[in-house]
């Protein structure tokens, strides 16, 4: 018996990194999970390795940051995978830019794509978790949240994740639905190798570097961060709702 047998969830962002990860792991542990991104090519990939492993998933297309695709894609989800019972926001990109140099464009998308993605989801998804009397939101925040130079836009983002997650959390509640968020520190990602070659390292350096600071004395992974976000979308954590959970590695 799995934490999540008889269980359908939702993962955004789900074809790489923590996306993939979170979708993997449900998967392990029973749910039917619908690997959703951009387009079902990229989503393709998580979904192969689930059904390998013996899992069952399904890749949809959409861009999480349009109201009406979102709906679009839990329509499809609930008919062909039968109901929807949790969501795991992660979709998320970064345009990374010193304030004063930063585009109004780049502002728009990261705030598009990291947290208006939430609220569409979010917003489609509590009509199914509230007439069922049952739903789990986990979002993903970031240490970032508490401010990050050149990523003033990211930061904004991430930081709203965590207001909607305590918001959600004092709306639904009474409908049975947790809401929470997880965010992130240093994570080994392609994101984050992006954020080293902009600051001028490689991967590998930055990650020794940002290692050498944090308490654990090493940069954290992908399953890690899947592990506390399958925690908080199962029923171990019922009396667990508007909490961020910073998975950093103690660092401060």
């Amino acid at each position: 018996m799995g934490r999540f047998d008889g269980k359908v969830a939702v993962v955004t962002g789900a074809a790489q990194g923590i996306g993939a990860a979170t979708a993997r792991r449900l998967a392990e542990e029973g749910a039917a999970v619908a690997v959703v991104d951009l387009t079902a090519e990229r989503a393709e990939s998580t979904v192969k390795e689930i059904v390998a492993a013996g899992g069952t998933a399904r890749a949809f297309g959409r861009d999480v940051a349009d109201y009406e695709a979102v709906e679009a894609v839990f329509a499809s989800v609930v008919e062909e995978l039968g109901g929807v019972h949790i969501l795991v926001n992660n979709a998320g990109i970064t345009r990374d830019n010193l304030f004063f140099k930063m585009p109004k464009s780049d502002w728009d998308m990261v705030l598009s794509v990291n947290l208006t993605s939430a609220y569409n989801c979010s917003h489609v998804a509590q009509r199914y978790f509230v007439a069922q009397k049952y739903g789990k939101i986990v979002s993903l925040s970031s240490r970032s949240a508490l401010g990050n130079r050149g990523q003033a836009n990211y930061a904004a983002a991430k930081a709203g994740i965590q207001g909607l997650t305590a918001t959600l959390a004092i709306e639904l509640g009474p409908f049975n639905v947790n809401v929470n968020a997880v965010a992130p520190g240093y994570i080994a990602t392609s994101m984050t190798a992006t954020t080293a070659e902009r600051v001028g390292a490689t991967p590998e350096a930055h990650q020794a570097e940002v290692a050498q600071r944090t308490p654990l004395r090493r940069v954290g992974l992908p399953e890690e961060v899947a592990s506390v976000v399958a925690f908080l979308a199962s029923e171990d954590a019922s009396y667990v709702s508007g909490q961020t959970l910073y998975v950093n590695g103690g660092a401060r």
